[in-house]
């Protein structure tokens, strides 16, 4: 697979719709993203959220800094971001089934990831 970074503005829809269902509102939220999406494409996708991103610039073998305003970025958020994410790799790993995918129908695996999940908060909020 290429660059997952062209199904950021897709799952950004996704995203306003689910949170109008469950009576959220994002705005002025912040939404912390690896480098990969630092476009301008995305950043004006979150920026029209009413969000406001947290995405480290890709410098792209600049010699000098890129013109224009600087972008916000805040390494304390990312860092925060980056432990709980890669924690939640490694309850996952933990899953023999998820880790080497047994399944051949997409479905499937990803039913098993819903099992493991659920697994996994069970573990955390029952003790």
């Amino acid at each position: 697979m290429g660059n997952a970074s062209v199904l950021l503005v897709p799952a950004i829809s996704t995203l306003r719709k689910i949170a109008k269902a469950i009576g959220i509102k994002l705005s002025g939220s912040i939404m912390s993203l690896d480098g990969v999406y630092n476009t301008h494409k995305n950043r004006k996708a979150i920026f029209n959220l009413g969000m406001n991103p947290n995405i480290p610039e890709n410098k792209r073998n600049r010699k000098k800094p890129k013109r224009g305003k600087k972008q916000t970025y805040y390494p304390s958020i990312f860092a925060k971001r980056f432990r709980t994410i890669e924690r939640v790799f490694a309850w996952e790993d933990k899953f023999k089934r998820l880790l080497l995918r047994f399944e051949f129908h997409s479905i499937h695996h990803y039913a098993m990831k819903a099992i493991a999940y659920s697994m996994i908060n069970l573990r955390h909020f029952c003790g």
